[in-house]
Protein backbone atom coordinates (compact mmCIF):
# COMPACT_ATOMS: atom_id res chain seq x y z
CA UNK A 1 0.00 0.00 0.00
CA UNK A 2 1.24 3.52 -0.79
CA UNK A 3 1.38 5.93 2.11
CA UNK A 4 0.35 9.56 1.41
CA UNK A 5 0.34 12.72 3.45
CA UNK A 6 -3.07 13.72 4.73
CA UNK A 7 -2.87 17.28 3.43
CA UNK A 8 -1.06 17.07 0.13
CA UNK A 9 -1.77 13.52 -1.04
CA UNK A 10 1.84 13.01 -2.11
CA UNK A 11 3.58 9.62 -2.03
CA UNK A 12 5.79 9.18 1.03
CA UNK A 13 6.61 5.47 0.79
CA UNK A 14 7.17 3.70 -2.55
CA UNK A 15 5.02 0.78 -3.59
CA UNK A 16 6.46 -2.69 -4.14
CA UNK A 17 5.93 -2.16 -7.85
CA UNK A 18 7.98 1.03 -7.76
CA UNK A 19 10.85 -0.77 -6.00
CA UNK A 20 10.80 -3.56 -8.58
CA UNK A 21 10.79 -1.00 -11.37
CA UNK A 22 13.80 0.71 -9.79
CA UNK A 23 15.70 -2.62 -9.77
CA UNK A 24 14.93 -3.05 -13.51
CA UNK A 25 14.37 -6.81 -13.96
CA UNK A 26 15.04 -6.49 -17.70
CA UNK A 27 18.70 -5.69 -16.93
CA UNK A 28 19.27 -8.80 -14.83
CA UNK A 29 19.64 -11.08 -17.81
CA UNK A 30 23.28 -10.36 -18.85
CA UNK A 31 25.00 -11.22 -15.53
CA UNK A 32 22.66 -14.15 -14.92
CA UNK A 33 23.46 -15.46 -18.40
CA UNK A 34 27.19 -14.94 -17.85
CA UNK A 35 27.03 -16.78 -14.53
CA UNK A 36 25.27 -19.70 -16.20
CA UNK A 37 27.95 -19.69 -18.91
CA UNK A 38 30.63 -19.85 -16.22
CA UNK A 39 29.08 -22.89 -14.57
CA UNK A 40 28.55 -24.66 -17.89
CA UNK A 41 32.09 -23.95 -19.06
CA UNK A 42 33.55 -25.97 -16.18
CA UNK A 43 31.74 -29.16 -17.14
CA UNK A 44 30.78 -29.79 -13.52
CA UNK A 45 27.51 -31.75 -12.97
CA UNK A 46 24.49 -29.66 -12.01
CA UNK A 47 22.79 -32.36 -9.96
CA UNK A 48 25.13 -31.98 -7.01
CA UNK A 49 25.33 -28.19 -7.05
CA UNK A 50 21.94 -27.01 -8.25
CA UNK A 51 21.36 -24.95 -5.11
CA UNK A 52 24.67 -23.18 -5.61
CA UNK A 53 23.87 -22.49 -9.26
CA UNK A 54 20.43 -21.13 -8.40
CA UNK A 55 21.86 -18.99 -5.60
CA UNK A 56 24.59 -17.64 -7.83
CA UNK A 57 22.16 -16.70 -10.58
CA UNK A 58 19.96 -14.97 -7.99
CA UNK A 59 22.96 -13.07 -6.66
CA UNK A 60 24.26 -12.04 -10.08
CA UNK A 61 20.89 -10.83 -11.36
CA UNK A 62 18.23 -9.57 -8.95
CA UNK A 63 20.66 -8.76 -6.15
CA UNK A 64 23.97 -7.30 -7.39
CA UNK A 65 22.65 -6.13 -10.76
CA UNK A 66 19.45 -4.86 -9.14
CA UNK A 67 21.51 -2.94 -6.60
CA UNK A 68 23.60 -1.41 -9.38
CA UNK A 69 20.45 -0.21 -11.13
CA UNK A 70 19.17 1.43 -7.95
CA UNK A 71 22.55 3.13 -7.39
CA UNK A 72 22.64 4.33 -10.98
CA UNK A 73 19.10 5.71 -10.99
CA UNK A 74 19.62 7.57 -7.73
CA UNK A 75 22.75 9.38 -8.90
CA UNK A 76 21.31 9.84 -12.40
CA UNK A 77 17.98 11.27 -11.25
CA UNK A 78 18.78 14.74 -12.59
CA UNK A 79 19.80 13.38 -15.99
CA UNK A 80 16.72 11.14 -16.09
CA UNK A 81 14.53 14.16 -15.40
CA UNK A 82 15.65 15.39 -18.84
CA UNK A 83 16.01 12.14 -20.80
CA UNK A 84 13.39 9.90 -19.20
CA UNK A 85 11.14 11.82 -16.79
CA UNK A 86 8.77 8.88 -16.65
CA UNK A 87 11.30 6.83 -14.67
CA UNK A 88 10.43 5.92 -11.13
CA UNK A 89 12.54 8.53 -9.28
CA UNK A 90 12.00 11.68 -11.39
CA UNK A 91 8.30 10.83 -11.74
CA UNK A 92 7.92 10.95 -7.93
CA UNK A 93 6.86 7.33 -7.52
CA UNK A 94 10.09 6.76 -5.56
CA UNK A 95 9.86 9.77 -3.23
CA UNK A 96 12.44 11.56 -1.13
CA UNK A 97 15.64 9.60 -0.55
CA UNK A 98 14.03 6.19 -0.93
CA UNK A 99 16.04 5.52 -4.08
CA UNK A 100 19.24 5.85 -2.07
CA UNK A 101 17.87 3.70 0.76
CA UNK A 102 16.97 0.91 -1.67
CA UNK A 103 20.44 1.12 -3.25
CA UNK A 104 22.17 0.77 0.13
CA UNK A 105 19.89 -2.01 1.36
CA UNK A 106 20.21 -4.14 -1.77
CA UNK A 107 24.00 -3.70 -1.76
CA UNK A 108 24.27 -4.88 1.85
CA UNK A 109 21.90 -7.80 1.25
CA UNK A 110 23.93 -8.85 -1.79
CA UNK A 111 27.13 -9.03 0.23
CA UNK A 112 25.45 -10.89 3.07
CA UNK A 113 23.89 -13.44 0.71
CA UNK A 114 27.19 -13.98 -1.13
CA UNK A 115 28.77 -15.21 2.10
CA UNK A 116 26.51 -18.27 1.87
CA UNK A 117 27.99 -19.19 -1.50
CA UNK A 118 31.66 -19.34 -0.55
CA UNK A 119 34.73 -17.13 -0.41
CA UNK A 120 35.20 -16.81 -4.18
CA UNK A 121 31.66 -15.57 -4.61
CA UNK A 122 31.95 -13.19 -1.64
CA UNK A 123 35.10 -11.57 -3.05
CA UNK A 124 33.46 -11.26 -6.45
CA UNK A 125 30.37 -9.71 -4.88
CA UNK A 126 32.55 -7.11 -3.15
CA UNK A 127 34.14 -6.25 -6.49
CA UNK A 128 30.78 -6.13 -8.24
CA UNK A 129 29.12 -3.91 -5.64
CA UNK A 130 32.18 -1.65 -5.48
CA UNK A 131 32.12 -1.21 -9.26
CA UNK A 132 28.39 -0.48 -9.15
CA UNK A 133 28.95 2.42 -6.75
CA UNK A 134 32.13 3.61 -8.48
CA UNK A 135 30.31 3.66 -11.81
CA UNK A 136 27.51 5.93 -10.66
CA UNK A 137 28.45 7.68 -7.42
CA UNK A 138 30.91 10.49 -6.67
CA UNK A 139 33.82 10.86 -6.34
CA UNK A 140 34.66 8.27 -9.01
CA UNK A 141 31.50 8.34 -11.14
CA UNK A 142 33.14 6.31 -13.88
CA UNK A 143 30.15 6.77 -16.16
CA UNK A 144 31.21 10.37 -16.73
CA UNK A 145 33.82 8.90 -19.05
CA UNK A 146 32.47 6.55 -21.69
CA UNK A 147 35.71 4.60 -21.91
CA UNK A 148 36.00 3.85 -18.19
CA UNK A 149 32.30 3.47 -17.43
CA UNK A 150 31.60 1.05 -20.26
CA UNK A 151 34.67 -0.99 -19.33
CA UNK A 152 33.49 -1.28 -15.72
CA UNK A 153 30.03 -2.43 -16.77
CA UNK A 154 31.35 -4.89 -19.34
CA UNK A 155 33.62 -6.49 -16.77
CA UNK A 156 31.02 -6.62 -13.99
CA UNK A 157 28.18 -7.83 -16.24
CA UNK A 158 30.02 -10.46 -18.28
CA UNK A 159 33.58 -11.30 -17.22
CA UNK A 160 33.19 -11.21 -13.45
CA UNK A 161 30.07 -13.44 -13.18
CA UNK A 162 31.56 -15.95 -15.63
CA UNK A 163 34.90 -16.26 -13.82
CA UNK A 164 33.23 -16.28 -10.40
CA UNK A 165 30.89 -19.12 -11.31
CA UNK A 166 33.74 -21.15 -12.80
CA UNK A 167 36.05 -20.58 -9.83
CA UNK A 168 33.43 -21.54 -7.29
CA UNK A 169 32.35 -24.59 -9.29
CA UNK A 170 35.84 -26.08 -9.51
CA UNK A 171 37.12 -24.80 -6.16
CA UNK A 172 40.06 -22.95 -7.68
CA UNK A 173 40.79 -20.02 -9.94
CA UNK A 174 39.96 -21.16 -13.48
CA UNK A 175 42.62 -21.75 -16.09
CA UNK A 176 43.41 -19.34 -18.88
CA UNK A 177 40.97 -20.77 -21.47
CA UNK A 178 37.98 -19.91 -19.28
CA UNK A 179 39.47 -16.61 -18.15
CA UNK A 180 40.37 -15.56 -21.68
CA UNK A 181 36.90 -16.27 -23.09
CA UNK A 182 35.23 -14.49 -20.15
CA UNK A 183 37.43 -11.41 -20.55
CA UNK A 184 36.94 -11.30 -24.31
CA UNK A 185 33.16 -11.27 -23.97
CA UNK A 186 33.49 -8.61 -21.27
CA UNK A 187 35.49 -6.46 -23.69
CA UNK A 188 32.80 -6.90 -26.31
CA UNK A 189 30.20 -5.76 -23.79
CA UNK A 190 31.93 -2.36 -23.86
CA UNK A 191 30.41 -1.97 -27.31
CA UNK A 192 27.01 -3.07 -26.06
CA UNK A 193 27.10 -0.33 -23.44
CA UNK A 194 27.93 2.21 -26.14
CA UNK A 195 24.75 1.18 -27.95
CA UNK A 196 22.85 1.91 -24.77
CA UNK A 197 24.26 5.44 -24.67
CA UNK A 198 22.56 6.50 -27.90
CA UNK A 199 19.18 6.89 -26.23
CA UNK A 200 20.40 9.62 -23.87
CA UNK A 201 22.80 11.71 -25.94
CA UNK A 202 21.05 15.05 -25.39
CA UNK A 203 20.68 14.68 -21.65
CA UNK A 204 24.25 13.41 -21.29
CA UNK A 205 25.51 16.42 -23.18
CA UNK A 206 23.55 18.85 -21.00
CA UNK A 207 24.67 17.19 -17.77
CA UNK A 208 28.33 16.90 -18.76
CA UNK A 209 28.41 13.10 -19.05
CA UNK A 210 31.05 12.20 -21.62
CA UNK A 211 29.49 9.12 -23.15
CA UNK A 212 31.18 7.94 -26.32
CA UNK A 213 28.42 9.28 -28.60
CA UNK A 214 28.89 12.67 -26.94
CA UNK A 215 32.70 12.61 -27.11
CA UNK A 216 33.16 11.03 -30.54
CA UNK A 217 29.92 11.89 -32.29
CA UNK A 218 27.21 9.38 -33.06
CA UNK A 219 28.72 8.10 -36.32
CA UNK A 220 32.19 7.45 -34.87
CA UNK A 221 30.78 5.98 -31.66
CA UNK A 222 28.65 3.59 -33.72
CA UNK A 223 31.67 2.42 -35.70
CA UNK A 224 33.62 1.93 -32.49
CA UNK A 225 30.78 -0.03 -30.87
CA UNK A 226 30.63 -2.39 -33.85
CA UNK A 227 34.39 -2.89 -33.84
CA UNK A 228 34.57 -3.48 -30.10
CA UNK A 229 31.76 -6.04 -30.28
CA UNK A 230 33.11 -7.86 -33.34
CA UNK A 231 36.86 -8.02 -32.66
CA UNK A 232 36.70 -10.04 -29.40
CA UNK A 233 34.34 -12.51 -31.05
CA UNK A 234 36.85 -12.96 -33.86
CA UNK A 235 39.50 -13.78 -31.27
CA UNK A 236 37.10 -16.22 -29.58
CA UNK A 237 36.61 -17.96 -32.93
CA UNK A 238 40.37 -18.25 -33.41
CA UNK A 239 40.84 -19.66 -29.90
CA UNK A 240 38.08 -22.22 -30.32
CA UNK A 241 39.63 -23.35 -33.59
CA UNK A 242 43.07 -23.61 -31.96
CA UNK A 243 41.55 -25.75 -29.20
CA UNK A 244 40.23 -28.14 -31.86
CA UNK A 245 36.59 -27.09 -31.48
CA UNK A 246 35.84 -26.39 -35.16
CA UNK A 247 32.06 -26.85 -35.00
CA UNK A 248 31.77 -24.44 -32.10
CA UNK A 249 34.04 -21.97 -33.90
CA UNK A 250 31.87 -22.26 -37.01
CA UNK A 251 28.71 -21.62 -35.00
CA UNK A 252 30.13 -18.44 -33.43
CA UNK A 253 31.34 -17.37 -36.88
CA UNK A 254 27.81 -17.70 -38.25
CA UNK A 255 26.43 -15.57 -35.41
CA UNK A 256 29.09 -12.94 -35.97
CA UNK A 257 28.32 -12.86 -39.70
CA UNK A 258 24.66 -12.10 -39.00
CA UNK A 259 25.69 -9.38 -36.56
CA UNK A 260 27.86 -7.79 -39.23
CA UNK A 261 24.93 -7.71 -41.63
CA UNK A 262 22.83 -5.98 -38.96
CA UNK A 263 25.67 -3.54 -38.29
CA UNK A 264 25.42 -2.26 -41.86
CA UNK A 265 21.89 -1.02 -41.22
CA UNK A 266 22.78 0.32 -37.77
CA UNK A 267 25.67 2.37 -39.16
CA UNK A 268 23.40 4.09 -41.69
CA UNK A 269 21.53 5.90 -38.90
CA UNK A 270 22.92 5.08 -35.42
CA UNK A 271 20.50 7.25 -33.48
CA UNK A 272 17.51 5.64 -35.17
CA UNK A 273 18.65 2.02 -35.23
CA UNK A 274 20.62 1.68 -31.96
CA UNK A 275 17.69 0.16 -30.08
CA UNK A 276 16.87 -2.09 -33.03
CA UNK A 277 20.44 -3.34 -33.24
CA UNK A 278 20.61 -3.85 -29.49
CA UNK A 279 17.58 -6.13 -29.66
CA UNK A 280 18.99 -8.28 -32.47
CA UNK A 281 22.76 -8.00 -32.22
CA UNK A 282 23.00 -8.47 -28.47
CA UNK A 283 20.88 -11.60 -28.66
CA UNK A 284 23.26 -13.06 -31.22
CA UNK A 285 26.23 -11.96 -29.12
CA UNK A 286 25.08 -13.71 -25.95
CA UNK A 287 24.16 -16.82 -27.94
CA UNK A 288 27.82 -17.01 -28.91
CA UNK A 289 28.72 -16.80 -25.24
CA UNK A 290 26.74 -19.92 -24.47
CA UNK A 291 28.16 -21.79 -27.47
CA UNK A 292 31.65 -20.90 -26.26
CA UNK A 293 30.79 -22.10 -22.76
CA UNK A 294 29.78 -25.51 -24.09
CA UNK A 295 32.99 -25.62 -26.13
CA UNK A 296 35.00 -25.06 -22.96
CA UNK A 297 33.33 -28.02 -21.26
CA UNK A 298 35.31 -30.33 -23.51
CA UNK A 299 38.62 -28.92 -22.26
CA UNK A 300 38.00 -30.45 -18.84
CA UNK A 301 39.52 -33.75 -19.85
CA UNK A 302 42.63 -31.93 -21.06
CA UNK A 303 43.13 -30.36 -17.62
CA UNK A 304 42.68 -26.73 -18.66
CA UNK A 305 40.00 -25.76 -16.13
CA UNK A 306 42.07 -24.85 -13.08
CA UNK A 307 44.96 -22.45 -13.05
CA UNK A 308 48.39 -23.47 -11.97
Amino acid sequence: MIARTANEGRITVPSVGAVIELLKPITWFPPMWAFACGVISTGQPFSERWMYVAGGVLLAGPMVCGASQAVNDWFDRHVDAINQPERVIPSGRMPGRWGLYVAILTSVLSLAFSLLLGSWVFVAAIVGVALAWAYSAPPFRLKQNGWLGNAAVGFSYESLPWMTAAAAAIGAFPGWPIVSIAILYGIGAHGIMTLNDFKSVEGDRQMGLNSLPVMLGEANAARLACLVMAAPQAVVIALLASWEKPLFALAVTALLAVQCLCMIRFLRDPGRFAIWYSAIGVGLYVSGMMISAFALRGLNAAGHLAGG
